[in-house]
């Protein structure tokens, strides 16, 4: 009994002690428990809320750019691709390691995707590959659950159909870079793409449109289950410009005939631009679907730069084309009259220096339209010594030489018209009357574009109208140009001599151009030829019989020719230069001639410009 009663009193003990820590126990749960659901339990609610909601934001789709007729110069196709959240990954570069079992993914794009992992927050989505096939998809998707963090994304890529031929003109889309970021969410997007150059560039917060929003019922690994709400994205904004694609492709197939060349065809009338291309062109498809470092290496180490747009940055000396500004000046100040004769024997002297017209044996007696026709330089000098470089300057100014007309695209450059006082205060030196001499024949420091040139000759033909060339021609329905171009007071019975002067280069058979000239009734151009020289051939040379042509390419005279049509009711204008060419009247003049007649063939400006929902100004949302 004894030993009964002792064990029952041990047993007691022991269910005590044992009862004792589990009544501690939980009494903790108990506590822990009650402190969880009282004191923290609005933080987890929201925690769990957050883990189970997740908000979603869509990239909005980026406005098409069509050209005149509403054909399409730059679209947006269909794009697959892959998006991860580091956060939701397990361990990232094992997650990126199974791809490679599914798709064409190596160890140099997961390195690439764990660097920007880094310089990331680590639940903003990054984009792992794009471009992915249908097959590709089905087995991404398959495989979601093998692959934490990763979700299949459908995007847009930008494509541009006509590539080559509209790349300096339309320019294409890239990567945000830390410089673009500017606060808003949208720039944030994996795999947002903004304008870099071009249009796209000009016109990017227009053609952006504005980001919504999704929120999405996601499963503890980050899958999507249900779509909750939707805040839909906006569209950006569809821009049409002046641009004829046809007539643009047509323009960039015949430049590509040479190394390096440019042309602009304008209207005379409205400043509409038709076609402007640059050769060597580019694909700008190369940059939206990732370029190669080979690519990229080709496309910088070639001489005749095929990223730059030559039609509104290569800066080039107009040479003849630009004696028709140092006519204009001596008439108006008087100093000259459509009869004024000039001798040309072959060089013209001034004090001790001697400056040589291109006609070794001369032009003989001519009037300032016959001056023109022959393209004597002569002539032009004595002009240029009666009334000054300022005077030159004054009137070069007034026709858009030297000058950013505000153009739609940003790498327009101004050119260069020197005065007295430029040379001053560019090298403290005194302007020397030679320097006169040969500015007036388009030499010296005289610089122009293409585009410029166009202009010049449009305010020529079009009876002395401050035209300005543009692009795009309407913002928010607000038409951009006027329907008149100010006046810029010029006596007509002036450009009448310099018109007629032009009709003869091309129409007379005593004109530099009249190999090229148009035959059709009807379509007949006017224009003047240029060659501008870019190393002079010494004394030394010349008796060795060097010649242009044998000189290094980059040494070759420029080719210019600028011209109009048709000559009875002038319309259309162009500019052409090939860069290290030669003659205007041999190469220039009759790329121009084939130009100015399919201009004329598609009549442009007959049809009214396709501007239906062209731009509306986005409002911004943060």
């Amino acid at each position: 009994m004894n030993n009964q009663g002792d064990r029952s009193k041990s047993f007691t003990r022991r269910a005590f002690i044992v009862g004792a820590f589990q009544g501690m126990a939980l009494a903790v749960l108990g506590g822990r428990l009650a402190w969880l659901q009282l004191a923290e339990g609005g933080r987890y609610k929201t925690l769990s809320d957050k883990n189970r909601i997740n908000i979603k934001m869509i990239a909005p789709s980026r406005g098409e750019i069509v050209d005149r007729f509403g054909v399409p110069l730059a679209i947006n196709n269909q794009n697959f691709r892959i998006l991860i959240i580091p956060e939701q990954a397990d361990d990232l570069e094992k997650s990126l390691q199974k791809l490679t079992g599914l798709i064409d993914f190596d160890d140099r794009r997961i390195k690439l995707v764990i660097e920007v992992s880094k310089k990331s927050a680590s639940f903003v989505p990054i984009e792992v590959t794009d471009n992915l096939s249908w097959n590709e998809v089905a087995k991404i998707e398959v495989n979601l659950d093998d692959l934490p963090g990763m979700s299949i994304d459908e995007g847009e890529i930008r494509n541009y159909p006509f590539a080559e031929a509209t790349g300096h003109v339309i320019g294409y889309v890239g990567a945000v870079s830390k410089a673009d970021l500017n606060g808003e969410p949208v720039l944030t997007l994996p795999g947002f793409k903004i304008g870099k150059t071009g249009v796209e560039k000009s016109y990017d917060q227009y053609m952006r449109g504005r980001a919504g929003n999704k929120q999405m019922e996601v499963n503890v690994r980050g899958r999507e289950i249900r779509e909750l709400e939707e805040d839909v994205s906006r569209d950006g904004q569809r821009i049409s410009l002046s641009i004829d694609a046809e007539l643009q492709r047509y323009c960039q197939q015949r430049l590509s005939e040479y190394k390096s060349a440019s042309a602009v065809i304008m209207d005379s009338y409205t400043g509409a631009v038709y076609a402007m291309a640059s050769q060597p062109g580019f694909d700008p498809n190369l940059f939206t679907k990732g370029i190669s470092a080979e690519q990229w290496e080709e496309l910088m180490s070639n001489p005749a730069f095929p990223l730059n747009n030559k039609a509104i940055s290569g800066q080039y000396p107009p040479g003849s084309t630009f004696k028709m500004m140092t006519a204009l000046a001596a008439l108006e100040v008087g100093n000259a009259t459509p009869k004024t004769t000039v001798n040309c024997t072959g060089r013209y002297e001034f004090g001790k220096d001697k400056f040589h017209c291109w006609k070794l044996g001369g032009h003989g007696l001519l009037n300032v339209a016959n001056a023109l026709m022959k393209s004597c330089d002569t002539y032009f000098y004595k002009l240029s010594t009666e009334i000054g470089i300022d005077t030159i300057a004054a009137m070069a100014r007034r026709f858009g030489l030297g000058e950013k007309y505000g153009f739609d695209l940003s790498e327009e450059r101004a050119g260069l018209i020197p005065t007295k006082e430029w040379k001053m205060g560019k090298y403290g030196k005194v302007w020397q009357p030679g320097e006169t001499i040969v500015s007036a024949i388009g030499q010296g420091y005289i610089l122009s574009t293409p585009l410029q040139l166009a202009v010049m000759t449009s305010r020529l033909i079009n009876g002395g109208s401050a035209v300005k060339p543009w692009l795009v021609g309407y913002i928010d329905d607000k038409k951009m140009y006027p329907d008149e171009w100010p006046k810029m007071g010029i006596k007509k019975s002036y450009l009448d001599v310099i018109k007629k002067g032009m009709d003869r280069v091309v129409n007379s058979k005593e004109g530099t151009a009249y190999g090229s000239r148009i035959e059709a009734e009807g379509m007949e151009m006017g224009g003047k030829t240029g060659t501008a020289q870019v190393k002079k051939i010494n004394r030394a040379e010349r008796a060795r019989g060097i010649m242009n042509e044998d000189l290094v390419w980059k040494y070759r005279h420029h080719a210019l020719f600028v011209g109009y049509a048709p000559v009875e009711s002038p319309r259309y204008v162009v500019s052409v230069v090939v860069e290290h060419g030669g003659g205007g009247s041999a190469v220039a003049a009759p790329i121009a001639k084939d130009l100015l007649l399919e201009t004329q063939k598609r009549n442009p400006a007959a049809s009214d410009i396709k501007l239906s929902n062209v731009i509306e100004r986005p409002k911004r949302h943060v």
